[in-house]
């Protein structure tokens, strides 16, 4: 049996009275207090997460970006240092190993941020691509911590925390999907404006060793500002409002980019790519929609989504009562002739048809 592992926060959570949970063979915090008042924080003030647990790929040499052309679905040749990139890595056959983020730290210099439970098949992956090209790919994991602080305060909150110097880009002139180079305590740290909530906010990449300082210093800042440590329960509820998917639910690897409705992520006319010749779904394959219903019974992963009399049409992957907008959501993969806009369908839940309505994604868009 595998030990689990633990981030190097474990101590913090666990002085914060924090409730554990397996992910991907990490125990992580799943929340602190109510599930409820975390959520409600990131949508009002900001909240602040460990995801420690997620992975990180260093990738650099002459041929970098031509590389990661032919390995991920994206073409990040044309991503300018500073910026990063959503992509996904793909199987052979077009199924999907793992969505990504790549940033681009320099001409040569890419860091790849990947979840947490596909580490080994990333690095196996990553590593097998590399024939032919000048570049070394290595598995950083274990170097690093990666503290995640979201919500409208976000930035109020950071620019506040005197510990963090030597900013590369002014904090109001920092992009989404951006990243900027600073120091903790004279150490490195990348600020990246990225995140999994639907809010604005921030991940910090510091070193595992100088997590602890980052987080407290953090969270004195913004307690008076309404920033709360955050748990996996809430990041699930935030990101499904936010129709973002999450790997092993909206997104594994018998599902290709555009049933998801990730088919913008891959640039099919690159030369060459892996699962260039198999990323087209077979006709009449499940499609990815949102679906919102009325009354208080969500559905859950697994429930069916069936028609009125009952025929099944498909399987929620991601359901909840949504805490923002009071109302059971869900994503599911249906049949394509279920998949329009406006189409009324039931959730099956425990038996009892609950009348539904395809809805487009994201449930919820933050006010610029």
């Amino acid at each position: 049996m595998t030990e689990p592992r633990y981030t190097p926060l474990r101590a913090r959570h666990e002085a914060l009275g924090a409730s554990f949970t397996d992910f991907g063979g990490w125990q992580m915090p799943v929340r602190y207090t109510s599930d409820l008042a975390e959520h409600h924080a990131v949508r009002e003030a900001a909240g602040i997460f460990d995801i420690s647990h997620m992975a990180e790929f260093t990738v650099r040499g002459a041929d970098a970006a031509a590389y990661l052309d032919y390995s991920l679905a994206g073409r990040l040749s044309a991503m300018t240092v500073g910026k990063a990139k959503y992509s996904l890595l793909l199987a052979e056959d077009g199924g999907i190993i793992d969505d990504v983020i790549v940033y681009r730290l320099g001409d040569d210099d890419f860091l790849i941020i990947s979840n947490a439970g596909n580490r080994d098949a990333v690095r196996e992956a990553l590593l097998a691509r590399t024939d032919g090209f000048d570049v070394e790919t290595v598995d950083a994991s274990d170097d690093y911590a990666l503290i995640a602080v979201q919500g409208p305060a976000a930035e109020q909150i950071l620019v506040e925390v005197a510990g963090i110097g030597d900013v590369s880009i002014p904090w109001a002139e920092q992009k989404y999907y951006a990243w900027a180079d600073a120091t903790w305590n004279g150490k490195p740290l990348l600020l990246a404006r990225t995140g999994y909530t639907g809010e604005d906010g921030f991940e910090l990449l510091v070193a595992a060793a100088d997590a602890e300082s980052l987080w407290d210093a953090v969270l004195a800042v913004g307690e008076s500002k309404g920033l709360v440590p955050c748990g996996l329960a809430s990041r699930d509820t935030l990101r499904l409002e936010a129709g973002m998917p999450l790997y092993g639910h909206e997104l594994n690897r018998e599902i290709k980019p555009a049933q998801a409705g990730l088919g913008r992520v891959v640039v099919t006319d690159k030369e060459r790519f892996v699962g260039q010749g198999a990323v087209t779904p077979a006709e009449g394959a499940p499609v990815l929609v949102g679906l919102q219903a009325e009354g208080r019974r969500a559905g859950r992963a697994g429930y069916a989504v069936v028609d009125a009399e009952g025929a099944t049409l498909g399987e929620i992957t991601s359901g909840a009562l949504s805490p923002t907008l009071g109302h059971p959501i869900a994503m599911a993969f249906v049949d394509p002739s279920s998949a329009e806009e406006g189409t009324a369908v039931f959730l099956d839940v425990r038996g009892t048809k609950i009348p539904a309505t395809v809805t487009a994604l994201p449930f919820y868009r933050r006010k610029k």
